[in-house]
């Protein structure tokens, strides 16, 4: 599926909750609640990873991981429009820059030219 299909799918299950959210609060989540959610979602993710690598107790781990993953995707694809940034483009801009600054550069030897006289005015 395409970053776009994911994206117009979150849309719809977004736009779910909006009227979950007016139902119960009175009017959908703002940006900041949103991203509130997205910090819960990532805490979450975290106790999960901790339980992966042996540090915590899980049970179904591996489900409970996928589904987080999956909150933690939607989160971000929907904050991702609610700002208008167009992700895809952020993604492989990011990456260029990444790789850019991460790619071994080529290290230049200068050859200093020697001079006839010292700084202290003596031939070498």
């Amino acid at each position: 599926m395409s970053l776009s299909a994911l994206s117009a799918r979150a849309r719809r299950v977004r736009e779910l909750y909006a009227a979950l959210e007016t139902k119960r609060g009175g009017r959908p989540w703002t940006r900041a609640e949103l991203a509130q959610g997205f910090i819960g979602d990532v805490g979450d993710l975290m106790k999960l990873l901790m339980a992966k690598d042996g540090l915590r107790p899980a049970a179904q781990l591996d489900a409970r991981l996928r589904h987080e993953f999956g909150d933690c995707l939607w989160c971000l694809l929907v904050l991702a429009e609610a700002c208008d940034v167009n992700l895809e483009a952020a993604f492989h801009s990011t990456m260029d820059e990444l790789e850019r600054r991460l790619r071994p550069r080529r290290v230049t030897v200068r050859r200093r030219t020697r001079t006839a006289k010292t700084s202290r005015g003596q031939r070498r």
